[in-house]
């Protein structure tokens, strides 16, 4: 379905869902859309290829509510679901939505509240609950920053947003040029960095979001490629932020990072990359596994601070990797 097949009035809200696999907990989040206070919104839902039967759950609602927008396609990832979502949509703010989280009943409401007192503001995000794949409530420490100046402040480290509950002016989206592909698995991190030249961004306090946690989620799964994406996604801000044009621009995938000091043309700037990636995974046996690992011996060549470093070998003992413990020894004892 496109926007040219699509007759009524404009909506308020676009609801931009991205579906792949997430039957158990489907009906859950969009039945907590479908009981939005406020009701002005047309409900975009792309099942990007699912093969649980996430696709016949969408339709079914569809055909009992004309708000519901399905729009089915071969597996092409979030990026390209979200992008299309953005394309798609009629109304002029978009909210965000994953398919395994629950949005409160006064969410838009509240949200749509703020973004109307404050029309300096393209981004506005909500506190949330953290919930186990039970759905039971979880500890939850994450404190995103609630004014636009802390939001900058905390532009290198924190988290920023909770991105399946913000909402979003859809043409500062679209002039910034959506997500983009080369930063796969922290596509929303690289948005939030080339928002932030171009409008406020924050968070309201109001807990509007139960975040579903477990450890099968994309910063589990793909801490590697995250972090080393965030941290290049960084690094193009400072280009753009000095007034040089974005290295990444029209790239579809991120070089390796022995490429990056001759693409920004900056040397040392791999260095740098690995330096601030490496602490950041050595609590995790996917962080030290066969993508994190190189680049953690890399570092150590690099001369880079080895705090934590010989614990990590005890820990990777501990966690029955000895081969990866007396490689980490052995580098740590040679250079």
């Amino acid at each position: 379905m496109t926007e040219a097949n699509v007759s009524g009035p404009v909506p308020r809200i676009s609801v931009a869902m991205a579906v792949y696999n997430n039957a158990p907990f489907l009906k859950e989040a969009i039945e907590s859309i479908l009981a939005q206070t406020y009701r002005d919104f047309e409900f975009l839902i792309v099942n990007d290829g699912s093969s649980d039967g996430s696709g016949a759950i969408i339709d079914g609602y569809a055909a009992r509510d004309p708000r519901v927008r399905p729009i089915h396609q071969q597996n092409r990832g979030l990026v390209a679901s979200l992008n299309r979502m953005i394309e798609e949509a009629r109304a002029p703010l978009i909210a965000r939505m994953d398919g395994d989280d629950i949005s409160m009943p006064e969410r838009f409401a509240r949200q749509i509240a703020f973004l109307d007192a404050n029309p300096d503001h393209g981004v506005v995000g909500t506190s949330t609950h953290d919930i186990d794949m039970q759905g039971r409530l979880k500890k939850n420490d994450d404190f995103h920053p609630l004014t636009h100046e802390a939001f900058l402040e905390t532009l290198t480290g924190g988290p920023l947003l909770c991105h399946p509950s913000v909402m979003m002016r859809r043409d500062i989206v679209r002039a910034a040029g959506g997500y983009r592909a080369a930063f796969r698995h922290c596509e929303d991190y690289d948005l939030w960095l080339r928002l932030a030249g171009r409008t406020k961004l924050c968070t309201i306090p109001d807990r509007l979001l139960y975040y579903r946690r477990s450890d099968a989620q994309v910063s589990s799964r793909h801490i590697v490629e995250q972090l080393v994406g965030a941290a290049v996604a960084y690094a193009a801000h400072e280009e753009r932020m000095a007034g040089r044009p974005d290295p990444i621009d029209g790239l579809d995938r991120l070089p390796p990072i022995e490429e990056l000091d001759a693409l920004f043309g900056r040397e040392g700037l791999a260095r740098e990359i690995r330096a601030k990636v490496t602490p950041n995974l050595l609590y995790s046996m996917r962080g030290l596994g066969d993508e994190g690992f190189p680049l953690v011996l890399a570092h150590i060549r690099d001369g880079g601070d080895r705090a934590g470093l010989w614990r990590t070998t005890a820990r990777l003992l501990k966690l029955g990797a000895p081969v990866r413990a007396a490689r980490l020894a052995a580098a740590l004892a040679r250079y």
